[in-house]
């Protein structure tokens, strides 16, 4: 089994190791549990067409990414879909394989697709030629490994701490004898003499595979893909290493370590390689569509114009808006919002909402109560540009901290290889009352907010004001102002669910929106920010007070802030209280017809209930994102589809907010559609799995059972209520009122974003005085409508 050093020509050297970091970007970053939010799982796949990125995911996976037609023909028979929509979409595709007339769609679209399947892997050949399911041992081989050697401290004790991945793996691997047990005789030695660089061993198993320049990118790729979460996490920590300025090679480390397998498996078994050279020879070819593709991307594109003309038809123009709001409340842009917002506005003709990223437009790393570790409120395509903590005084933090330890030294106790032992026998009873009354509903209350955070260091007068302008400006919010305005973020109340910070604010890098919403009410309740605001073109009324709130989307109860409420504002707050209640209740009858099994009297309950596998739907069913002023979507039922940005392109001197809306706003939003589009119609590659069987391993994430690849993505009961499907898989379509000139002017200045609506991973429509006025047809140009 062992090889030999081979030389390798520098330019075959080159365009190999350029495909290892090619397959490496086509992966997609999974974040750690502590800190979930929604990624596009097709994020590599972006720079190419849906039916393109179509063929290549099955290629290299074998899932497909396209819903499936017979959905898309029930909808044609039904009359959802209707013949100008498919017309529309089959004028619009460019691919030369696709139907010549609506007729021939038509009956094409009742002919079942032909089944995918991936080129198989070396390891699926050996596992054909013996019977041993070497995929199987190699899956849980390498991810018993990884989960301690990636573990973020759920773990006692973790292998070479330290170590990179490849150096952590020979260490292990070369002392594992699962492998020889299995079959594959020599393993050990086989991992010990292999190199000790990624990029050597790489190269050598290239020449051990017969693996060519143009084989290697989907060959590579499809490597990746069978780690699942382990690649995926490994992507996260290059993302996060680049977003600092810095790289990492774990992504590089595991696809050596992958091929170093499959090298030990050829060399062990000579009589596969015929059979092999026909697998690299196929992954040699371009990657292109076929007609089954290109038919499935045009019915899903009449499917997203089906849902942008039913939307089009609520969008029947703007409503005056009062001259002075009751009351105004700012409320974070994710689609569980609409719902709340819409029933608030039902209370008084004179309540005003608005929507803004949740963050608030305050970039901070926050030191929370009690700890040192800094959390990231913003988006992860940002970088912080401001530090807060909630620290308090020296002994109210001395006596947290003591607390914390104490609590993470009784969960190692409870933990430990010996001492659970005891822990089960000693703690046995209390814990059975404990589990009873969790089943029953009744967990504990959930923790507090902690002592009301502050910007440290605290900024200049001529900061705060400037600070404070920029984020009025970007929310349309410098004129018209109530006496008193919310500023409302969000978070979810669940018990007993790992995904805890998923259902939180993507907008806050998945922690909840209190700490940004109390930072901005203080910083413009602050009287050094209202002196400087007028020479900054914003007069704020002096009888205006900001006050911070959470929107428990689970509950859809309020909490609101109001530490330092001014005499002169307590009837405001009592009234708007009242407001918050009775709109809690009507936002709860909304969503409980959507859950299963809930009502409005019992929806609360679930977030108490550990054993609850749908708390909430989450975002389940976003479809839209729409940046116009309130009064083009005020009174509107939007079914809690849409993301609702506030957005006044006449306060918009330069489009600096445009820009801003749509290159941060909108492509967070993007990977959030995609999260759900992905895990809805490839479960298998993009979704998290059962959440009945999981296990989290290494506080980065969860596996089904006792071992095996990292599941990322969103588990099945978060999309699927047991009988159908609740989310739509649908492309986003971005709604935006604003100067056509404006909109290609940003567009020609960002590729990426550009990228997006120009390869059809979102729709863009603009919108005037509230109606949508032209489509943007890819490539610079625009459809009027």
């Amino acid at each position: 089994m062992f090889l030999k050093p081979i030389e390798i020509a520098p330019r075959r050297a080159t365009d190999l190791l350029a495909a290892a970091e090619a397959a490496a970007r086509a992966i997609p970053p999974a974040f750690p549990l502590d800190a979930t939010v929604a990624v596009n799982p097709m994020l590599g796949q972006t720079g190419e067409d849906l039916a393109t990125a179509a063929a290549r995911l099955a290629r290299v996976s074998g899932a497909r990414i396209i819903p499936d037609r017979a959905g898309h023909a029930a909808a044609v028979a039904s009359g959802a879909i209707t013949d100008t929509d498919l017309e529309q979409a089959l004028a619009a595709s460019p691919w030369a394989l696709k139907p010549a007339s609506l007729q021939a769609l038509k009956a094409a679209m009742t002919r079942p697709a032909a089944p995918l399947r991936a080129l198989p892997s070396l390891a699926e050949l050996a596992a054909q030629a013996d019977g041993i399911d070497w995929p199987m041992v190699i899956t849980r081989s390498i991810g018993l490994w990884a989960a301690g050697h990636f573990d973020r401290g759920q773990a006692l004790w973790t292998p070479a701490p330290g170590r990179g991945a490849l150096a952590g793996w020979r260490d292990w691997a070369s002392h594992d004898l699962t492998p020889e047990i299995a079959g594959l005789g020599g393993f050990c030695a086989h991992v010990a003499a292999s190199p000790d660089t990624a990029e050597r061993a790489i190269l050598r198993a290239c020449d051990a595979l017969g693996l060519s320049e143009a084989a290697a990118p989907t060959l590579f790729h499809a490597l990746l893909i069978q780690l699942g979460g382990w690649s995926q996490h490994a992507r996260w920590l290059l993302w996060q290493a680049e977003m600092q300025g810095g790289s990492d090679a774990a992504l590089t480390d595991l696809l050596a370590i992958r091929l170093i397998w499959d090298e030990a498996l050829l060399a062990r078994d000579p009589a596969l390689a015929a059979r092999w050279a026909e697998v690299v020879a196929a992954h040699e070819a371009p990657v292109a569509p076929d007609a089954d593709t290109v038919l499935d991307t045009i019915l899903q594109d009449a499917a997203e114009r089906a849902h942008q003309r039913r939307l089009a038809a609520l969008l029947s123009g703007p409503r005056p808006a009062p001259a002075r709001p009751a009351m105004q409340a700012a409320f974070c842009i994710d689609v569980r919002s609409e719902v709340f917002r819409r029933a608030l506005e039902a209370q008084d003709p004179g309540i005003q909402t608005l929507g803004f990223a949740g963050f608030f437009g305050l970039p901070v790393a926050h030191l929370p109560h009690g700890s040192d570790r800094a959390e990231t409120h913003l988006p992860v395509l940002l970088n912080p540009a401001m530090t807060a903590t909630s620290h308090a005084a020296p002994a109210i933090e001395q006596r947290a901290r003591i607390g914390a330890r104490a609590e993470r030294a009784w969960g190692r106790f409870r933990q430990a290889a010996v001492s659970s032992f005891a822990f089960v026998e000693a703690a046995g009873p209390a814990y059975g009352l404990k589990l009873l009354g969790a089943a029953l509903g009744r967990a504990g209350a959930h923790p507090g907010h902690g002592p009301a955070p502050r910007l440290d260091p605290a900024p200049d007068p001529a900061t705060k004001a400037d600070t404070a302008a920029a984020v009025l400006r970007a929310m349309s919010l410098t004129r018209g102002h109530a006496r008193l305005i919310l500023l409302v973020g969000h978070g979810a109340h669940v018990t007993n669910n790992p995904h805890e910070s998923g259902y939180h604010c993507g907008a806050c890098g998945g922690q909840t929106g209190a700490v940004s919403a109390r930072l901005l009410a203080g910083l413009l309740n602050d009287p050094e920010t209202r002196a400087g605001l007028p020479a900054r073109g914003i007069d704020l009324p002096s009888d205006t007070l900001f006050v911070a709130g959470l929107h428990d989307t689970t509950t859809d109860r309020i909490t609101l802030f109001d530490e330092a409420l001014p005499l002169s504002h307590r009837a405001d707050l009592t009234q708007g209280r009242a407001w918050l209640d009775r709109a809690t209740g009507l936002a709860r009858a909304e969503r409980a017809a959507r859950l299963p099994g809930a009502s409005a009297a019992t929806i609360a309950n679930r977030a108490h209930d550990w054993a609850e596998i749908r708390p909430e739907w989450g975002l389940a069913g976003c479809a839209a994102f729409i940046a116009a002023p309130r009064e083009a979507t005020a009174g509107r039922d939007l079914s809690g589809r849409a993301f609702l940005h506030s957005y006044d392109w006449r306060q918009d001197d330069g489009f600096a907010t445009l820009e801003l809306i749509l290159t941060a706003p909108v492509v967070v939003a993007s990977w959030i559609s995609l999260q759900y589009y992905g895990s809805a119609v490839a479960p298998d590659i993009f979704g998290g799995g059962n959440k009945l069987i999981h296990n989290v391993v290494g506080g980065i994430g969860v596996v089904q059972g006792n071992g095996g690849l990292l599941r990322p993505g969103l588990p099945w009961q978060a999309i699927h209520d047991g009988e159908a499907l609740a989310h739509e898989p649908l492309r986003l379509s971005v709604m935006v009122e604003a100067p056509l000139d404006a909109l290609s002017e940003i567009l020609s200045r960002h590729d990426g974003l550009r990228a997006l609506f120009d390869n059809g991973w979102l729709h863009l429509l603009a919108l005037e005085d509230g109606r949508i006025s032209a489509r943007y047809n890819r490539h610079g140009g625009w459809l009027q409508m």
